[in-house]
């Protein structure tokens, strides 16, 4: 639910006086298309209720600042400098992004400074000892075809005051952080450290997960490569399931705390059986419970094809002792092993023989190239952010929201998930494709 009362305004550094590169090469003709006012707005809630409503009672609708590009810059290319650091876990596209941003600032903008900062947050941490990396359209060439990051990643936080002091020895004018939402909440902190120094330093985020849970992000980069390979996964189950007299193919995939891939991939590979995900509670036993309905899938077609999302059932272990990882999330525990572990029991206890695949292809799929939708999404998420941040705006990110690119305040989505709506279109798509509710009840 998205509370109306949200602050969607952008911070800026200053007037940006400077008459954007873009505007000097473009023919007359097409300027006016080619510039975007930071009056131009997009509606954050498309509920016609909603518009009638703000309408009828003459309060402002809400609304995001459009992304692009602006007829003024902030900075002035030709003293700038750049850097760009990825963080987090690996994910399709980062080095597409990577790519893009580079070209747009060289090549649109003539900035020619651009460091790659290695290895995430470490990589301003002078303890470490990583390599800047020099990004030039040399360096970034071919790497969309290459998994994984050129700049390396880490996990945990690092000491902000520190990686502060680190921009200003660079003097760095605009900082490209992608990552997911512990790495837009490391931007947040870097954005406020840097404002009360006093300093003129952007900091732009490009959202990143593969769980697609991101608050404010409709779609975040690498979801649709992720949802391409999970397919793979689920096709593999299914054959392997079909091959076998009580086959069950058995699949976890990402989803920390939302179920967005596992139900996506479901829908695109209309194999699955049942789908298990965060925001629903799984209950186990009983006649109306999951190994229950198994049993009776099983019994009635011989195989079956299920998918859980790896923060899934959860619950099943409230009394573990809670373990958190460098960067301050909690270690889930692995309910794909878990629930391979009770469906072999619960077989075993019935006197039933069954073959049971468990497919787990997580790291896999991070560490692949993006697919060209992903490739042609990450080029103008890259684009966007170049933009905001040579207009002098900071602390946002670039965000895909009803059909537009537009600018997101850190402060309002940094810290909050998304879920998906277990009575959503969405959800309701999934158990009308899978079937999964016509086994429960016995």
């Amino acid at each position: 639910m998205i509370p109306h009362d949200l602050c969607t305004d952008i911070p800026v550094l200053g007037k940006a006086n400077i008459v954007s590169p873009i505007k000097r090469v473009t023919r007359s003709s097409q300027r006016r298309h080619s510039f975007i006012s930071d009056e131009s707005r997009i509606i954050v809630d498309i509920q016609a209720e909603y518009v009638k409503d703000a309408m009828d009672t003459g309060q402002a609708l809400l609304s995001f600042e459009q992304a692009g590009p602006r007829e003024k810059t902030y900075f002035d290319p030709s003293k700038l400098k750049c850097a760009i650091v990825t963080c987090g876990g690996l994910c399709p596209g980062l080095n597409d992004i990577i790519r893009a941003v580079v070209l747009e600032l060289y090549h649109i903008y003539h900035v020619k400074t651009i460091y790659g900062i290695r290895h995430g947050l470490q990589g301003f941490i002078p303890e470490y000892g990583h390599d800047i990396l020099d990004l030039t359209p040399e360096t970034v060439a071919g790497i969309q075809d290459r998994g994984g990051t050129i700049l390396g990643s880490s996990r945990g936080s690092q000491d902000i005051g520190v990686v502060v002091d680190c921009l200003e020895r660079m003097s760095i004018g605009i900082l490209f952080m992608v990552g997911g939402d512990g790495t837009l909440m490391a931007s947040k902190k870097i954005a406020e450290e840097i404002e009360k120094r006093n300093l003129k330093i952007s900091v732009v985020g490009i959202p990143k997960t593969i769980d697609n849970d991101i608050f404010l992000v409709s779609r975040s980069f690498g979801f649709d490569s992720a949802v391409d390979v999970a397919t793979l996964a689920i096709k593999g189950a299914h054959n392997e399931a079909e091959a076998y007299p009580n086959g069950i193919g058995l699949i976890k995939l990402m989803g920390r705390h939302s179920g967005f891939l596992a139900a996506t991939a479901a829908l695109a590979q209309q194999d699955a059986n049942f789908v298990l995900i965060p925001e629903v509670d799984i209950d186990l036993y009983g006649d109306n419970g999951f190994l229950q309905a198994l049993e009776n899938r099983v019994k009635t077609r011989n195989h079956a094809v299920v998918i859980v999302a790896e923060g899934a059932g959860q619950n099943f272990f409230e009394k573990k002792e809670k373990k958190y990882d460098p960067s301050g999330n909690i270690v889930l525990q692995d309910i794909g092993l878990f629930l391979k572990d009770k469906i072999t029991q619960w077989f075993k206890s019935k006197n039933l023989d069954v073959s049971l695949k468990y497919i787990d292809p997580a790291y896999i799929i991070r560490s692949l190239a993006a697919n060209a939708n992903d490739s042609v999404f990450c080029g103008l998420l890259g684009r966007d952010a170049v933009h905001a941040g040579m207009a002098g705006k900071t602390k946002l990110l670039i965000s895909y929201w009803n059909n537009h690119y537009v600018h997101v305040p850190m402060e309002a989505s940094a810290g909050r998930q998304k879920r998906l709506d277990p009575n959503g279109r969405l959800w309701q798509s999934v158990l009308e494709a899978t079937g999964q509710d016509v086994y429960f009840g016995g």
